[in-house]
């Protein structure tokens, strides 16, 4: 009988454990491939898995839970650590990044400030109420509502001096226009 799977288990009949693979093989699988990516991963968790339900057999109560739900939440379990487990590892990119050489890190530090100086002439280039309206959207991220409040402005044209500012900066940068049917929030 089906049913008392994991109690043979937990009685340490051999036969039990091929029964129980025959059963629930199917179903851990299936979680495994589910809530993992790789396969070799997947492979591994249905092995833990298993070996977790060979050791908590024991622990089954018929008037609990089926052994269905049983094994289901301790696979379930499992794979939830290993996930937790796998996102707490250091990745091979995030090494790399620690051990690069200063001059990699120069290089970007460098890329970065002269995207910034081109940015910073960009919003000069811009007439002066939409560089107040860029800077208070930008830098200090107020909403449209807030800059008119602050500077006396119609919302309108607060709206309008946002728009056409990123508009002209965009083109100042060599980016190409905004698609129009999108509004800017800024």
């Amino acid at each position: 009988m089906a049913e008392g799977i994991l109690k043979k288990i937990a009685a340490g009949e051999r036969s039990a454990v091929d029964e129980c693979l025959k059963k629930y093989g199917g179903l851990v699988w299936a979680l495994s491939r589910r809530m993992l990516r790789n396969q070799d991963d997947a492979e591994d968790a249905v092995q833990e898995i298993f070996l977790d339900i060979w050791k908590n057999a024991g622990k089954f109560d018929e008037t609990q839970s089926s052994e269905t739900t049983f094994i289901a939440m301790i696979a379930r379990r499992r794979l939830i650590d290993r996930i937790r487990f796998s996102s707490r590892r250091i990745s091979a990119d995030a090494l790399d990044d620690m051990t690069a050489e200063p001059a990699d890190r120069a290089d970007r530090k460098m890329q970065t400030t002269l995207e910034a100086n081109d940015a910073v002439k960009a919003l000069n280039s811009l007439r002066p109420e939409q560089q107040q309206v860029l800077q208070l959207s930008i830098v200090q991220g107020l909403s449209h509502q807030e800059i008119a409040n602050r500077t006396g402005m119609p919302l309108g044209t607060v709206k309008t001096h946002a728009r056409r500012g990123i508009l002209q900066a965009r083109e100042f940068l060599g980016l190409g226009n905004l698609d129009s049917s999108k509004e800017v929030h800024a």
